[in-house]
């Protein structure tokens, strides 16, 4: 859409004064700890793009809040890459660069907004490859060492963020943007849980490029063959997360033309465990294999 487009679907322009007051209104407080997902479109016209919004959730947060996003690793190599021809994957193994937490581009499934707030300066970014940042007062605690395998359980960033009494926006995006659902999928106790393994380069703990490998649930299909339980058009999030609406938790709005949610962490995960487990039932958690890397050490390496 155009500008005059964008003008008209949210009444006037976006300001950030415009945003910081309705995200207010929506929920939004001093001192949150908010994770986000923007379609910044979504909202009409913004002066100033992902910039403005970016500024407008730091002032709606305030001093003693913080921001965080997923923002991943645009040029991670495919978990495919085993199923290269032997050529193919040699030439990747010997040239493909590291994952730099400084360097390396987020994803661009993501929109513009991950990035805006990965460049900010003071923001931090975990050393995992299947990454997120942070900005504010819990940026370091958020984003500090975690362990390789199952970045997305307990001792991860998203298990840090409801420890942390965190909260999750969906500034326009759809319900399906809800990575905090994969902390659900990791902690769910159902039979059939997908796992997928990858192979990535990093810097180590001096800074040399090695390849290692972890696990961790699947994330690209889901964690789980939802087929029997959501309809073929729709991802299963969206469905979760509706009936997490349906059901009181979480609280609805707009801001600029954005229709917006805002969940409380614990909350959505607690009743995205429960959705999995009475549809799939109750299992032993079941154990990602080690990458060889920890086996040889003894003991996991953490990033």
């Amino acid at each position: 859409m155009d500008e005059e487009e964008l003008l008209a679907l949210s009444d006037g322009p976006v300001t950030r004064g415009r945003l910081v007051r309705e995200l207010g209104a929506l929920g939004v407080r001093e001192g949150d700890t908010l994770m986000f997902h923007t379609q910044l479109s979504a909202l009409g016209y913004v002066p100033g793009g992902s910039r403005t919004v970016v500024d407008a959730l730091r002032e709606a947060v305030g001093e003693r809040g913080t921001l965080l996003v997923y923002s991943g690793w645009n040029d991670q190599p495919p978990w495919e890459l085993a199923q290269w021809p032997q050529q193919w994957r040699e030439a990747v193994l010997a040239e493909h660069p590291a994952y730099d937490p400084a360097l390396s581009e987020g994803s661009h499934d993501n929109g513009r907004l991950p990035e805006a707030l990965r460049l900010t300066p003071g923001a931090l970014r975990t050393r995992h490859p299947d990454s997120f940042a942070a900005l504010g007062a819990r940026a370091a605690e958020l984003t500090a060492s975690q362990p390789w395998d199952d970045p997305y359980g307990t001792e991860g960033v998203l298990g840090r963020l409801v420890a942390a009494g965190g909260r999750v926006l969906l500034l326009g995006a759809p319900l399906d943007a809800l990575t905090l659902l994969h902390h659900a999928e990791a902690l769910a106790q159902a039979p059939g849980k997908r796992y997928l393994h990858y192979d990535v380069p990093v810097l180590d703990e001096n800074g040399k490029r090695v390849w290692r490998g972890y696990e961790d649930v699947d994330t690209e299909e889901g964690g789980f063959d939802y087929t029997p339980f959501v309809p073929a058009e729709e991802w299963p999030f969206t469905v979760i997360a509706r009936d997490a609406l349906d059901h009181g938790t979480g609280l609805s709005g707009r801001v600029g033309a954005a229709p917006c949610h805002l969940f409380e962490a614990g909350e959505l995960v607690a009743f995205g465990v429960k959705w999995i487990e009475r549809r799939f039932g109750r299992a032993p958690a079941p154990v990602p294999a080690s990458d060889d890397t920890s086996a040889r050490t003894g003991a996991p390496w953490r990033a």
